[in-house]
C-alpha cells in the first residue's frame, strides 16, 4: 500500500506538470475594446518653420561733393605752431682772470672768434625764452679753446678745447665754464636780427603808375 500511494502521488505530480506546460489562460482586457490606430486622436505633425532670407546688404553710399565740402568746413582749424625762441646776432660776455682779479665785459658776434688773453671764444648761437615759456632765459652755445699768445717769435701752441656747449646766463651753475685761471659768464643776448621782408613784386610791363 505504501508503494501504491507513492505511485499515485507520482502520477498526480506528473499530471500537474502537464497542466503547467499548457498555454496560459487568456487575459481579458478590462479597459474595453482596442480602437484601431487610425481612429486615435493624434495631432498632426507640425511643419518645420520657414527660415526668412537675410536682406541684401545696403549699397555703399558715395558722399557727394557738397557733403564732403560741408564735412571739411566743420573741422576745427589746426592749432598755430608754437612760437620759436628768438635768436640774436651777438652776445655780451664777462670774463675773470683769477690771478690778477681782472674782469672784463665785452660783446662777441656770432660765428666770429674773439680772443681774451689765452682764451679763444667762438659763439655759435644766442637765444632767449619764447613768449609761451613760463620763465625768462638767456642761453648761448659756444666753443672755448685755450691757446696762449705767441710772444717773442715763439712757435704757437696747439689750441686745446676747454669748453663746448650751452651756457645759461640765468643759471651759470647749470653748465659752468671751469678753468684754473679764467672764468666766463653769459650776460645777455644782443642785436636781434632784422625781420625778413618779403621780396617786392615787380610791376607788370606797360602798367601806368
Amino acid at each position: 500500500m505504501t508503494g501504491a500511494t507513492l505511485v499515485g502521488g507520482a502520477g498526480l505530480g506528473l499530471a500537474q506538470d502537464q497542466n503547467l506546460l499548457q498555454s496560459p489562460p487568456s487575459v481579458q482586457n478590462d479597459t474595453g475594446p482596442v480602437e484601431p490606430l487610425n481612429q486615435l486622436d493624434i495631432p498632426p505633425a507640425e511643419e518645420a518653420p520657414t527660415v526668412a532670407e537675410a536682406p541684401p546688404p545696403p549699397a555703399p553710399v558715395t558722399p557727394s561733393a557738397n557733403t564732403t565740402a560741408n564735412t571739411v568746413a566743420e573741422l576745427p582749424p589746426p592749432p598755430p605752431p608754437p612760437p620759436k625762441r628768438p635768436r640774436y646776432t651777438s652776445v655780451v660776455l664777462q670774463t675773470l682772470d683769477k690771478v690778477t682779479a681782472e674782469t672784463l665785459r665785452f660783446e662777441a658776434k656770432v660765428d666770429e672768434p674773439v680772443r681774451y688773453k689765452d682764451l679763444v671764444i667762438t659763439v655759435h648761437a644766442c637765444e632767449t625764452a619764447a613768449t609761451d615759456e613760463p620763465y625768462a632765459q638767456t642761453a648761448a652755445h659756444m666753443d672755448v679753446q685755450y691757446q696762449p699768445e705767441v710772444l717773442g717769435g715763439r712757435t704757437p701752441q696747439v689750441a686745446r678745447q676747454v669748453f663746448r656747449g650751452w651756457m645759461y646766463g640765468d643759471a651759470p651753475g647749470l653748465h659752468p665754464f671751469e678753468h684754473p685761471i679764467y672764468d666766463l659768464w653769459v650776460i645777455a643776448c644782443k642785436t636781434a636780427p632784422a625781420p625778413a621782408t618779403p621780396p617786392s613784386t615787380p610791376a607788370p610791363t606797360g602798367a601806368s603808375l
